[in-house]
């Protein structure tokens, strides 16, 4: 039997297998409005067969933004816009579907990737961006400004009242980001947090914003809700982030009652040397699932049904997540049961599709 189309509980959230559809930006929302081409992709994506559908990075503040068309959940317009496209999405799918809040930092202010993706000036609709210090991401990006400790107070609350309103829309998971060098993450490493207050220096301190926030977040969302972090395990950069500083904040998560970690890596310094093939992250995700006993996804260049079996049956990882490899194919799931000799849900519109070599392959459920 194979391990991946087996069930999972993350707290007290029940998932039918352990695929999950990791959030992907899509750079495609009208002022922080969800649109039309979300209802799009997020409805075809939900009808994949996957355990565990997470919307992409939504900013709790407009200047935590990527780019301006960054999807964002900070007032009644970005909760209603969102509230239509969640409901298109829950009419005709049944899996479960969460959001990943997180705010930029000193990367945002950027154009979409489409258009070049570098940082916008205010003349061309760019803002100025905040982080833990004063440094930018690469030497020519504008500064951003040091956060302040009653900036902080305020990011906390943005954090807590995007919670509410994702508990409002129906979503039954929130991934808090804490990747990819965006704000959480700036606070995390040494190599962008060089304060020194309470927030800065020791790993305990740089540890403390996310923790704080956690904590928030938690007691607002309820507790039949799953509640996790999204890390990069590693800066890949000398003297930066690293695997047993990831260890330590697990740990730390763990304590808190942390429902799940979702292990990816790098972002942080256009310095990183990240040595890219398949399953690269996946030792990460292994090491932090054993030292911290949390319920682990592993990301990162992870495309065969084999290859994400063997991962979830040797207990690497507890799940994985798959990102461009399902944009690439979105029925992957369905492809995955039928080489693993599974059973995988699908929609009744589409039961005719199942193969004639391939017949009791849909779950008529």
């Amino acid at each position: 039997m194979s391990q991946l189309f087996t069930p999972i509980t993350l707290g007290k959230l029940s998932l039918p297998n352990r695929i999950v559809i990791a959030p992907m930006c899509q750079y495609s929302a009208d002022d922080g409005k969800a649109t039309e081409w979300h209802t799009m992709h997020l409805g075809h994506l939900a009808l994949s067969g996957a355990g565990l559908l997470i919307v992409e990075a939504t900013s709790v503040a407009p200047e935590g933004r990527i780019t301006p068309n960054d999807l964002g959940l900070w007032d009644d317009a970005t909760e209603q816009a969102l509230a239509e496209v969640i409901q298109a999405v829950r009419k005709h799918a049944t899996l479960p579907l969460g959001i990943q809040l997180g705010h930029a930092g000193r990367k945002a202010s950027c154009a979409v990737p489409w258009a070049g993706g570098g940082q916008l000036n205010r003349a061309d609709g760019g803002w100025q961006t905040l982080s833990a210090s004063d440094i930018p991401f690469t030497q020519h990006d504008a500064s951003p400004a040091a956060m302040s400790l009653e900036q902080i107070e305020q990011l906390k609350a943005q954090f807590v009242t995007a919670a509410k309103r994702a508990d409002r829309l129906g979503f039954e998971l929130i991934e808090l980001h804490g990747a990819h060098g965006y704000l959480l993450h700036q606070f995390l490493s040494p190599l962008s947090n060089q304060r020194n207050d309470q927030y800065g220096g020791s790993l305990q301190n740089r540890m403390r914003l996310l923790l704080e926030i956690y904590n928030e977040v938690r007691a607002v969302f309820p507790a039949q809700k799953a509640l996790g972090v999204r890390i990069s395990a590693s800066d890949w950069v000398e003297g930066g982030w690293d695997e047993q500083q990831s260890v330590a904040l697990a740990k730390a998560l763990k304590e808190l009652g942390c429902d799940y970690i979702h292990v990816s890596s790098g972002g942080l310094s256009p310095l990183q040397k990240i040595p890219v093939g398949p399953n690269y992250q996946v030792p990460f995700a292994e090491t932090i699932k054993r030292e911290s006993g949390l319920p682990t996804i592993a990301v990162g260049l992870i495309t065969e049904p084999e290859q994400a079996e063997a991962i979830v049956a040797t207990g690497q990882a507890d799940m994985v997540a798959l990102a461009r490899g399902i944009l690439y194919n979105p029925r992957w799931p369905w492809h995955a049961a039928a080489k693993l000799g599974e059973k995988v849900s699908a929609p009744p519109q589409y039961w005719r599709s199942e193969p004639h070599v391939l017949k009791g392959l849909f779950k008529n459920d």
